[in-house]
């Protein structure tokens, strides 16, 4: 696999004159390299790892010093005869007692080539001899550290133009880098390994220079990247999603051509748009893709799940890797399609992903694994595909039929191997259309035909469960974690799921119970054992998951946990100066880049859009404004970065949309603005400095009834609002519109009488309000109206200003339900 190019939009001088520049005999050595021949095909699948053992004692021929980590990545290299060391200071004081480089190898436990790699050079006694003699060699799980995994990744796109798993870089005893690559051949390996040598040993001061660049671009690309700051806007957001949306395969679904990656990302973004907009033209990219992928081979139509991408423009073909954070934020998605749709498949989808996890992923405590990977080296894939004639050993030959036909199997097989494109004679089952639609072309039941598919796919995945099973990564990581329990109390709030909620309450209670030491959040666990302070993601993810349980279950307890994140949010990661959040604390490793991880590091949320949603939701909750305010320093810090790449910045645009409707600057309200969760539905809301209440005299009216819409403002102490002030035209005065519509006639506003006080920003007297004032606007039932419930849409215009400054001017819109009826007595005033 390929990893996104970091240089879009950024640092592309720098880029160039690592390319052009003085240092040209080091890139010319990496040129010299990539000569010896070609690399297979980039991919980032897994094996079951094999393990070297003395056929005399029936023990590890070898052990080094990763036999006493927890990570599954690392206890596969663990008796590698290669003397690896974790990342640690031990290392790097041996690299500089002995004057050598390190030689750092960053993979990850569901990586293919990473695999490869070991089993052709790392399990290599030749190999090894080499690293040993010359290099300090350290081995990194990327899932455990992301940090490292994004310092270094970025050295070898900047020294490659690509990048990928594993990521093998080259770095002086003070941890700059100065060579790097991923995968490499066996004997190409070992003439690298020879040449970079002899570098280090005579040509000291060309290794040195180099380090120096790279560690300078590094960190300029570990920045924001972006001077420019276009204003927070509907247009910003609308702009980036037509360009999204440009891509759209209209024939196959999804996005751009092959591979193809599920698009959780821009699957939000127009979901959200959609709602927003209620753009009909939004529709169809997201119900396509869902019904691709649903339909391909990159569900997993026997075990439940996705695996981790396509590898062709059909979804057919997959790789075959299944991570957790895929599925999660597939599960939301789905979620997202029923609710937009109501379509049955969506929600059967959720329900598939959700056997899946159960059946696989769910740890005896409830906490979720990470991943299971595709298969041993060589064999990638073989515990998920199936040869024609082998339905015949499970299945009656009616059934056999059935199914070969519906899941399009073939005699010569459907299946190609990803690096030759060779048919295996194997089948991977996929449909062509639903089973609603395929009943439909055979004239049958589709509830009867459903079920007999059930009882087939059953009876195939137990005999698939008795072949060879893939490696499972069984370590817990608070991140993705996050992702599933934030999905699965999503899903079951909008499908009226309880066990769907019962499983994320459980896995927020493992969390809580056993990755929090201390008070600081944790980011893996494994074998009883919870280490490494958690990243910005960790806080990210876990929080919204806190959130997303407080509104499913109402609980009072997970909104305190949130808040208590979103806390160590703002004093650990927040970058007062510029805004945003750093994806590391003080309190972490010094590196060489402190980033804010925009990338997301993978096919990932934006942890900073994650966090500025977290924040802005718990402003409305609480009605802390500092949780307000620093989500706006954030969007505002990167919206140049939202216009130039929107790919990656979904969730920060997710966020822009949803600080504009909280916000209805442009006073156009809250029906057409508003989420599925419309916080116009909610009369009573924090903003800023201001408490605002909305409320009417009654629920129920008669027609040519007069009922009161009243707005109560409670303005904080050291703040002001503006009353009406004629001589003073360019203030903003504070007021309550009530929108006429078929069914009401809108009476005179009564508006509270301002105090006179002198305004120091303005250096002069004017009419304000302090403390709590009260609009009312009186509202009659048309005679024409007819019965049952209406919306009154209410709209406060307000501008908060204390003695040094005033804020935006804010247009906060409501929906005040009231139920016109035929007869009887009126309503007692709401509470």
């Amino acid at each position: 696999m390929t990893c996104r190019n970091v240089f879009d939009g950024c640092c592309r001088s720098t880029r160039d004159r690592i390319r052009r520049g003085r240092w040209r005999l080091l890139v010319a050595l990496f040129a010299a390299f990539a000569s010896l021949g070609p690399i297979p095909p980039f991919t980032s699948h897994t094996q079951a790892q094999e393990t070297v053992h003395d056929p005399n004692t029936d023990e590890p021929a070898h052990t080094n010093r990763l036999a006493k980590e927890t990570s599954p990545y690392l206890l596969q290299h663990a008796h590698n005869p290669v003397d690896w060391y974790p990342w640690s200071d031990e290392a790097f004081e041996k690299a500089k007692r002995e004057d050598k480089p390190i030689f750092l190898s960053v993979g990850y436990s569901t990586c293919y080539w990473c695999h490869v790699m070991e089993v052709e050079s790392f399990e290599d006694p030749e190999v090894a001899a080499v690293i040993n003699e010359h290099f300090v060699p350290i081995k990194v799980d990327r899932e455990e550290r992301p940090d490292l995994d994004e310092q270094y990744m970025i050295a070898t796109q900047l020294m490659t133009q690509r990048g990928g798993w594993p990521n093998s870089v080259w770095l002086t005893p003070d941890g700059r880098p100065w060579m790097a690559g991923t995968y490499f051949p066996k004997q190409r390996f070992i003439a690298v390994l020879k040449q970079l040598d002899e570098v280090w040993k005579n040509r000291r001061d060309d290794v040195q220079k180099q380090a120096d660049m790279l560690a300078k671009a590094a960190e300029r690309l570990g920045e924001s990247g972006f001077e420019e700051r276009p204003e927070l806007s509907a247009a910003l957001v609308g702009e980036a999603t037509a360009q999204l949306a440009a891509g759209y395969d209209e024939v196959h679904g999804g996005f751009g051509g092959a591979p193809k990656f599920p698009p959780h990302g821009t699957l939000q973004l127009l979901i959200e748009q959609y709602r927003v907009t209620e753009d009909a033209s939004l529709l169809p990219p997201v119900t396509q893709t869902l019904d691709a992928m649903w339909l391909g081979g990159i569900h997993d139509h026997l075990g439940g799940g996705f695996h981790r991408y396509a590898t062709d423009r059909e979804w057919l073909l997959p790789h075959f890797e299944k991570m957790l954070y895929d599925n999660a934020q597939l599960m939301r998605a789905y979620a997202d399609g029923f609710a937009l749709t109501r379509e049955p498949r969506y929600r059967d989808a959720v329900a598939d992903i959700d056997r899946w996890l159960r059946q696989e992923m769910t740890s005896p405590q409830g906490a979720f694994y990470s991943a299971i990977d595709s298969g041993e080296v060589g064999k990638e894939g073989e515990a998920y595909v199936w040869p024609i004639e082998r339905l015949s050993e499970v299945l009656t030959p009616e059934q056999a039929e059935l199914f070969a036909e519906i899941y399009q199997f073939r005699p010569e097989g459907n299946f190609r191997e990803e690096s030759t494109g060779e048919q295996t004679g194997t089948n991977i089952p996929h449909l062509e259309a639903s089973i609603e639609t395929i009943a439909e072309q055979r004239k049958t039941d589709p509830a009867a035909l459903r079920k007999r598919l059930a009882a087939i796919r059953s009876a195939l995945l137990v005999e698939r469960n008795t072949w060879p099973q893939p490696h499972k990564d069984d370590k817990v990581l608070t991140s993705w974690n996050g992702l599933m329990i934030g999905s699965l109390a999503y899903a079951g709030r909008l499908l009226d799921e309880p066990r769907y909620i019962r499983s994320a309450e459980r896995a927020a209670e493992f969390i809580l119970d056993q990755m929090v030491r201390d008070g600081v959040l944790l980011r893996t666990y494994r074998d009883g054992t919870a280490k490494l302070p958690g990243y910005l993601d960790d806080h990210a993810y876990f929080a919204d998951a806190l959130l997303q349980l407080y509104r499913a279950t109402g609980d009072e307890r997970w909104l305190s946990q949130a808040t208590a994140l979103a806390d160590r949010l703002l004093a650990d990661f927040e970058d007062r100066q510029d805004g945003g959040f750093f994806f590391t604390t003080d309190d972490h490793e010094v590196l060489l880049v402190r980033s804010k991880h925009l990338g997301g590091g993978g096919n990932l949320p934006n942890p900073n859009g994650v966090a500025a949603n977290v924040l802005i939701e718990l402003s409305e909750l609480t009605g802390n404004p500092a949780y307000r305010e620093s989500a706006e320093r954030t969007l505002r810090s990167l919206a140049g970065r939202m216009k130039q790449q929107p790919f990656t910045c979904e969730d920060l645009l997710v966020a822009t949309s949803r600080w504009l409707a909280t916000r209805a600057e442009d006073g156009t309200g809250a029906a057409g603005t508003m989420t599925a969760d419309a916080e116009s539905d909610r009369l009573e809301r924090r903003v800023g400095p201001l408490r605002i209440r909305v409320s009417s005299t009654a629920t129920k009216v008669r027609v040519d009834e007069t009922f009161i819409v009243t707005a109560v403002i409670d303005i904080d102490e050291a703040w002001h609002l503006y009353a009406a002030n004629p001589e003073a035209p360019f203030v903003q005065p504070s007021d309550i519109e009530v929108e006429e519509s078929k069914s009401l006639v809108i009476g005179e506003t009564q508006r509270p009488e301002g105090e006179r006080r002198v305004d120091e920003s303005l250096d002069q007297a004017i009419n304000a309000y302090t403390g709590k004032i009260e609009f009312a606007v009186p509202v009659t039932v048309r005679p024409e109206a007819v019965d049952g419930e209406i919306k009154v849409t209410v709209r406060v215009t307000t501008q908060a200003c204390d003695d040094r400054r005033c804020l935006p001017v804010e247009v906060s819109s409501f929906q005040v339900p009231v139920t016109i009826v035929s007869g009887g007595e009126r309503d007692r005033p709401r509470d």
